[in-house]
């Protein structure tokens, strides 16, 4: 798993830096297993991601990225194994992935004290959102992840291979009853919150207008996909590094897994293509999804019932004032205002995001 030696934060990321300190990783064990990579010289935390912890391992042969998982739905072994094997694949048909190295036994996952460790080569490159795009390199993008998508088809087999269980998202289990109660409550957490402040105040009027949008729209509901393929996951610019205009490495597949993949493509181009204001790039977006249809046989119906289901799940989506007020742990407050922003500009312009996927 290679990681930037230039890390960006960008506002439209689904990541934020951990403030507590971080433990250092057991390294005897870890490097008795793995006697290629020499001997430890230093040891440093990168950016870490909300759900994983990474760090930058020197060694007497090199450097290294090791990955501890700690996210539980994704942390065991099987799982992280298959990830592994999916990447190998993917590299050997000439995708930009870094597969993890295998140790003295020819395995990718090592298990030290309960804890999944694995070690990747590292490779300096850099994350570019959808500013530092050109229009061209917005066609790549979206070039690049249709391959992703179609050789996964290829390496991964039919879906339902392995006892994976498809996931609809949100927009196939949002209730709008379940909804509102959502929204009363965090109404009432943030009127409470002490000591208040402009987050509170903002939280609150996104709140009550985010009720106001999904009242209006509520028959607007759309059906769950029929169809699931393997997908990344998690694609967005924190998990893409760049050598210069090209991209070198797709990382953190640890949400690979099966769901509808032109709702990928949305996402991805909901978070690349975000401006500050919360406004969607459209000219970016379209040539990102015409290459995308293009490298995937995708129809224009797939992209605008896949884009029908991410603005619904949008307005179902309070994830981050989840996380504040019921787990309060605002390491996501700096997503807030673009992302609901987003939801509301998005609902207005409707028709012009629906023809930018389509057109």
């Amino acid at each position: 798993m290679p990681r930037s030696s230039e890390t960006l934060t960008p506002p439209t990321a689904h990541r934020a830096s951990l403030a507590r300190p971080v433990a250092v990783p057991p390294l005897g064990a870890l490097l008795r297993r793995h006697r290629h990579a020499g001997e430890a010289l230093s040891c440093v935390p990168v950016t870490e991601g909300l759900l994983n912890r990474g760090f930058r391992l020197s060694t007497s042969r090199g450097t290294y990225f090791l990955k501890q998982h700690l996210d539980a739905p994704t942390a065991d072994r099987a799982t992280i194994a298959r990830q592994h094997r999916a990447t190998q694949r993917l590299h050997a048909l000439g995708l930009p992935v870094a597969p993890p190295l295998a140790d003295s036994t020819g395995r990718t996952v090592t298990v030290v004290d309960g804890h999944c460790y694995a070690l990747h080569p590292w490779i300096d490159g850099r994350h570019r959102d959808g500013a530092q795009l050109s229009t061209c390199c917005s066609q790549r993008l979206g070039t690049l992840l249709g391959q992703v998508h179609t050789a996964l088809d290829q390496v991964m087999g039919h879906s339902g291979q392995d006892g994976h269980t498809p996931d609809h998202g949100v927009c196939a289990s949002a209730d709008l009853p379940d909804t509102f109660r959502e929204v009363e409550e965090l109404l009432r957490l943030a009127r409470a919150h002490r000591p208040r402040d402009g987050f509170d105040a903002l939280a609150e009027h996104r709140l009550r207008e985010r009720r106001r949008l999904l009242a209006r729209h509520a028959h607007h509901r759309p059906p769950p996909a029929a169809a699931t393929a393997w997908v990344h996951g998690d694609f967005h610019p924190l998990n893409l590094l760049y050598q210069g205009a090209e991209p070198a490495a797709i990382i953190d597949w640890d949400r690979l897994g099966l769901r509808p993949r032109a709702e990928e493509a949305v996402r991805a181009a909901a978070i690349f293509f975000v401006r500050p204001e919360g406004e969607l790039a459209l000219d970016k977006v379209r040539a990102y999804a015409r290459a995308y249809r293009r490298a995937t046989g995708a129809g224009r119906a797939e992209l605008a019932e896949a884009a029908h289901r991410v603005w619904w799940e949008r307005l179902n989506d309070f994830w981050i004032l989840h996380w504040r007020y019921r787990l309060h742990d605002r390491r996501a407050d700096p997503l807030f205002p673009v992302v609901s922003a987003l939801a509301v500009w998005w609902t207005r312009e409707y028709e012009a995001v629906r023809d930018a996927f389509t057109g």
